[in-house]
């Protein structure tokens, strides 16, 4: 079961600094008029594992129209996430929760956690849960991040 959340009045993102793995820094400024996909995850999230392939796929497909994935992990060592990317490597940018403010912020029960960030700065929607590739195009699409899938989808719903 997943919760989708969408508000008609925006919400700013709360203020935050990540820095990824390969040292590469991000915050609130250096984000502005990209749209920007949190996920947060665990290495013993069975969904994290099986969704981690299109979140990869979206993030490479999408990067050219900005959009930034930061896989975010959510209170595991650096040496455990290294050894599971060993063996599951990622293709977008992964943040330790040392390495950022956000994870305290999005600290659950359920994983993974997906919550984006419009051009603008403001929180376009939240997701719960795993819910699939679909779901998660409609998320991005709520902050105007159009791909063909969620444009086909979008007209079929009579967005």
């Amino acid at each position: 079961s997943w919760i989708a959340v969408a508000s008609a009045t925006k919400e700013r993102a709360p203020r935050f600094t990540a820095r990824t793995t390969e040292g590469e820094r991000f915050s609130n400024d250096s984000v502005k008029g990209k749209v920007v996909l949190l996920e947060f995850w665990t290495t013993w999230c069975a969904y994290c594992a099986d969704e981690a392939p299109f979140v990869d796929k979206i993030g490479h497909e999408l990067a050219d129209k900005g959009l930034i994935v930061l896989a975010i992990n959510v209170g595991e060592s650096k040496k455990t996430v290294a050894k599971y990317l060993e063996k599951h490597p990622r293709t977008c940018k992964i943040v330790l929760m040392e390495d950022t403010n956000l994870a305290a912020m999005y600290q659950a029960t359920v994983y993974p956690i997906y919550v984006v960030i419009d051009r603008d700065g403001n929180l376009a929607g939240t997701q719960r849960g795993a819910a699939g590739e679909g779901a998660l195009h409609a998320l991005l699409a709520d902050a105007g991040m159009e791909s063909p899938e969620n444009r086909d989808s979008a007209k079929a719903a009579g967005r």
